[in-house]
């Protein structure tokens, strides 16, 4: 088949030339998305993304070239330009067009808006209170190739749908907002067989209304229990990050250089596993090709592995881990999560409370800011409660929860056995993939809450 015998050609020859790697990334995709505020439509977007990424690898030196299409004649340019900055000299050239060597996306059905409406007009009978509603429904598909010197080309099909409700609430003058999302990796349709659109907005409404009668935090160092749906903030921004190859060579992780040293407490084990079907940061193989598999970073406390990418393996000689993932193939692959969780402890919920004593519980932790390399982090709470005497007490708003990541793993002091995931958008070097994190309910000696009463 001339495309990809042709391509990988090619490649095999830039590797001869003196390349430690060299690849081809090949994508066909399709999207949808509706967002909807006010009672009206708003937006009604489609796109789409074919194209054709080149990466030449020398010395440890990146050579990239990208191009619009994924015709063979658009790859073969791409490949030309990488090879011309790399070595000097352009590659052949097929002509014009060509038949691609990748089979394109999947056509997605725009997304039916005229249940939302519905949806709005029960989100506002449920309260005088409501100000603003708005949701953002989005589904695509993506078909990837990747040609590389190994082995046969790596080919994946790819569905993401994602749906995002938000209610903006007031009384006497004071705004709050709650807001709830449900993303999976899986066609339109099936995302609805599972996800309930009433349920997502009735949750961002309470979290919303709870927050109007909250009253202010107090601050100070506090023992801290996260339930399973606060979301796995720490577990990613606070910790995952920190175990990137790239961030732990090029930013001096805090867990760099720490292989097989006692990191966490013994209760932690830490796994990235985008194998784990339908999930939002699930796939068959990475950006590269490589097939994805199950990665444990932590086990028992101790650190085993990092993530990588086949740039920080061949730089620091470490196995692949098959997360050399990238936004789109404008984009080089650099080490990337997937589905990042804690496995779950043995804990019940009221043990972990009365072990707790005082402090506070986080059942939804909203964004923040985090230092890749030391895991420094300021998260903000969306929804937590005060608690006394091993008991949840009232609502409290303007809750932040700063510290450490790597410390923050090692203060665990009970982990519960009801692991829950939670799905998102990760930003790294300027590009966004899809991700999952996890994490059981999780109980922290010692973290410094900041509150509306500092």
């Amino acid at each position: 088949m001339y495309e990809t015998d042709l391509m990988r050609e090619q490649i095999k020859d830039a590797v001869k030339s003196g390349a430690d790697h060299a690849e081809i990334f090949v994508q066909s995709g399709v999207g949808h998305s509706v967002y909807y505020e006010n009672g009206r439509i708003e937006e009604l977007s489609s796109s789409n993304s074919d194209g054709s990424g080149a990466r030449i690898i020398v010395g440890g030196r990146t050579f990239y070239a990208s191009a619009p299409g994924a015709a063979a004649a658009d790859i073969a340019n791409a490949f030309s330009a990488a090879s011309e900055t790399a070595f000097g000299r352009k590659t052949v050239s097929c002509g014009e067009g060509g038949k691609s060597p990748l089979l394109s996306a999947v056509k997605v059905s725009r997304p039916d808006p005229s249940f939302i409406s519905g949806l709005d007009k029960l989100v506002r009978g449920e309260s005088s209170y409501v100000r603003q509603v708005s949701f953002k429904c989005s589904t695509s598909s993506r078909s990837v190739l990747v040609i590389s010197p190994r082995g046969k080309s790596a080919r994946d099909a790819r569905n993401y749908t994602s749906f995002t409700a938000q209610v903006i609430v007031e009384k006497d003058g004071v705004l709050q907002t709650g807001s709830e999302r449900r993303c999976m990796s899986l066609p339109y349709e099936k995302f609805w067989l599972d996800a309930k659109p009433e349920e997502i907005a009735m949750t961002a409404l309470r979290r919303a209304l709870l927050m109007l009668s909250a009253k202010p935090c107090p601050a100070g160092r506090m023992n801290v229990l996260l339930a399973g749906e606060a979301g796995g903030t720490i577990v990613h921004e606070a910790c995952g990050h920190s175990l990137e190859a790239d961030i732990v060579k090029k930013d001096y992780s805090a867990y760099r250089g720490k292989i097989g040293e006692k990191v966490a407490d013994d209760s932690v084990t830490m796994v990235d596993d985008p194998t784990l079907p339908d999930l939002f940061g699930s796939y068959k193989f990475d950006d590269e090709g490589t097939p994805a598999q199950r990665t444990v970073l932590i086990e028992n406390g101790v650190l085993k592995n990092y993530l990588t990418d086949i740039n920080s393996a061949l730089a620091d000689g470490l196995p692949l881990s098959g997360n050399g993932r990238r936004e789109s193939y404008r984009n080089v692959p650099v080490p990337r999560m997937s589905n990042t969780f804690l496995l779950p402890g043995r804990c019940e919920f009221d043990e972990m409370l009365s072990k707790a004593g005082s402090g506070l519980f986080v059942k939804k932790m909203g964004g923040g800011e985090v230092n890749p390399t030391s895991g420094d982090f300021v998260f903000y709470v969306s929804e937590g409660y005060l608690i006394r005497n091993g008991k949840i007490g009232e609502a409290v708003r303007g809750a932040t929860l700063t510290g450490n990541g790597p410390s923050a793993l090692r203060n665990i002091k009970a982990l519960g056995h009801n692991l829950l995931m939670d799905p998102g958008i990760c930003g790294k070097s300027g590009q966004g993939v899809p991700v999952t994190d996890g994490q059981p309910s999780m109980l922290v000696a010692g973290l410094t809450v900041g509150g509306s009463e500092a």
